[in-house]
């Protein structure tokens, strides 16, 4: 029942040496009050200098990304790293200044009560540009029940300078998979929680130290932002360090609990039954999870079935698998009769997909331990010390406990596995006790329902969005969609203790600022149109992203006819 253990797993890197990690910390520690008492218009003109300083880097840095992912620049695939890297940390910038400008409480679409008495808060879209690019789609932040939808907890601390809380620095512990997770992670706690921030690298991606410091100079000039690198004794050095105030980190759970009970498996269940943390300081997380596939049965064609398994074959393959959001686990209804022809597709269009290099640490270990428990698992290719094959997992048992449903694979599996369901109405109810007791974490999950199944069963599908118990729900759409709009909260479903950390605690992204987060639900034609970028056979996505990217940084008419004509190409 954990994820992968990336620090163990990481490869040695050159460290910023301690005696410079401890003058930046010293630096940041004299500035976290004048960071408190920053005017928005000078956090607004830093944002918008950051925006012109990222899109200005954006494609050496999506080149580096390239070279050490094993990717084409010139080929399609790249446009995950343009997505991933620069085009969804400045679509943060520009959404964060918008958001400071509002001091904190930037106007919601639209705000409803349902009738349990919760809020809920659209979010997406907020303008014609969202509208036209995203046709149909919709994104709601659910505010925890019993609390108001209210915004900006920090700018609204802040009524005159008498009343203003002494700041903090904090660690930001970022992951390696992914460009954006720890810029962005960066900038949620300088904007939205008001903290001057220390970056540390993941040794996975430490190469891009001098993109992440070029794009946000403007803040290292402020004094606010420094970016380090090293392994496990940097980041055990900051996480004890005097000066460093809170702790947020993306990556395992592994290695959370290293961090606040210590290494070894004795030791950490005895402090977790005696309640003795080995770091006393307020620690945020985003630690992954098996991401369920919920597939309700309905009147599904052959170009429905065809679809959705593209697009299941790309929440797959996007990014080598080594998404903490990839699909890893497909739920169907024993009885619905196009389960056999969804699953043929699906296998299908992952042999279709070119394999990718194994670029994280660890990933045939893990593999091994799949292939070890299931001597019925289908690679759909072959493996090679550099390569992990798409494989499929079939007749996986839908019982807690069971190793494909408790262990985050962190490479291209994808296991199978049925729930006893004669209709809709049965698997809606069903799904949500198998995805809350059976599959490990709560940071995402997918929904997949035909719009005449969705109307014909409208207050079962209702009662089911609302008792899934994870941080992002995607309803007909991959969930790193939700990670990638930014507006939506990302992270874990509120309520996990520290001693059973699963998914983490706390949320990041959140660009209208609202101060209880339960989930966001992010939902999308059940069929899309053009072919979304995300899908693997996407064959223009390399260009769509440098396009989409370049209009993020200044949306306008000039630029968007260079998204649609990237779009259509796909």
């Amino acid at each position: 029942m954990t994820s992968p253990n990336f620090a163990a797993d990481a490869p040695k890197v050159s460290s910023t040496p301690k005696e410079e990690v401890d003058r930046l910390v010293a630096q940041l520690a004299d500035r976290k009050d004048a960071w408190v008492r920053t005017t928005n218009e000078r956090r607004v003109q830093l944002l918008e200098a950051c925006i012109v300083r990222t899109e200005a880097v954006a494609e050496e840095w999506v080149r580096a990304a390239c070279k050490a992912k094993g990717l084409a620049f010139d080929g399609p695939r790249a446009g995950e790293e343009w997505l991933g890297g620069p085009m969804t940390t400045i679509r943060n910038l520009r959404q964060l200044a918008d958001a400071v400008r509002a001091n904190g409480r930037p106007g919601l679409p639209e705000l409803t009560e349902r009738d349990d008495g919760q809020w809920v808060a659209k979010v997406f879209p907020s303008d014609w540009f969202d509208k036209l690019l995203f046709t149909g789609f919709s994104a709601e932040v659910w505010v925890e029940p019993g609390q108001e939808p209210t915004q900006g907890a920090a700018y609204r601390a802040k009524t005159d300078e008498k009343s203003y809380p002494e700041g903090k620095v904090s660690l930001v512990l970022g992951a390696g998979n992914v460009a954006s997770i720890g810029p962005m992670d960066a900038l949620y706690k300088l904007f939205v929680e008001d903290e001057v921030v220390i970056l540390k690298t993941n040794p996975v991606n430490a190469y891009l130290q001098p993109y992440w410091e070029e794009a946000f100079r403007p803040l290292i000039d402020e004094g606010v932002y420094f970016v380090v690198r090293g392994g496990a004794d940097i980041g055990s050095h900051l996480v004890h360090h005097e000066k460093v105030d809170t702790i947020h980190m993306t990556g395992s759970d592994r290695t959370h609990d290293a961090i606040v009970w210590g290494g070894d498996p004795e030791e950490q269940a005895r402090r977790k039954r005696t309640g003795e943390r080995l770091v006393d300081k307020p620690i945020s997380s985003e630690l992954g999870a098996v991401t369920p596939v919920l597939v309700v049965p309905g009147p599904w064609s052959d170009d429905d079935l065809d679809f959705q398994a593209r697009q299941i074959a790309g929440m797959v393959a996007n990014n080598g698998s080594f998404n903490c959001n990839a699909a890893k686990v497909i739920v169907t209804a024993d009885r619905w009769p196009e389960r056999e022809v969804l699953l043929e597709r699906v296998e299908h269009h992952l042999r279709e997909t070119p394999p990718r290099l194994a670029y994280y640490p660890g990933a045939q270990q893990r593999y091994d331990g799949f292939l070890e428990r299931y001597p019925q698992a289908q690679p759909l290719g072959p493996r090679s010390p550099n390569v992990v094959p798409w494989t499929l997992i079939p007749d996986v048992p839908a019982e807690t406990g069971e190793y494909a449903l408790t262990n985050e694979a962190f490479c291209g599996v994808l296991a199978l596995t049925k729930l006893k369901a004669s209709d809709p109405a049965s698997f809606l109810s069903e799904m949500v006790r198998f995805a809350n007791e059976s599959c490990w974490g709560t940071l995402s999950c997918v929904v997949l329902i035909h719009p005449e199944t969705e109307k014909q069963y409208a207050k079962e599908f209702d009662a089911a969005i609302a008792g899934l118990r994870y941080g992002g729900i995607g309803v007909n759409v991959f969930a790193g969609v939700i990670y990638g709009m930014v507006s939506p909260t990302w992270g874990a479903f509120p309520g996990h203790p520290l001693e059973d950390i699963q998914s983490g605690r706390g949320v990041v992204h959140n660009s209208f600022m609202l101060d209880h987060p339960q989930k966001s639900v992010v939902r999308a034609p059940f069929r899309i149109r053009p072919t979304p970028v995300w899908f693997a056979d996407h064959g223009n996505a390399h260009e769509l992203g440098r396009a989409l990217t370049r209009f993020e940084a200044r949306p306008g008419p000039l630029r968007l006819p260079q998204v649609l004509m990237a779009a259509m190409k796909g």
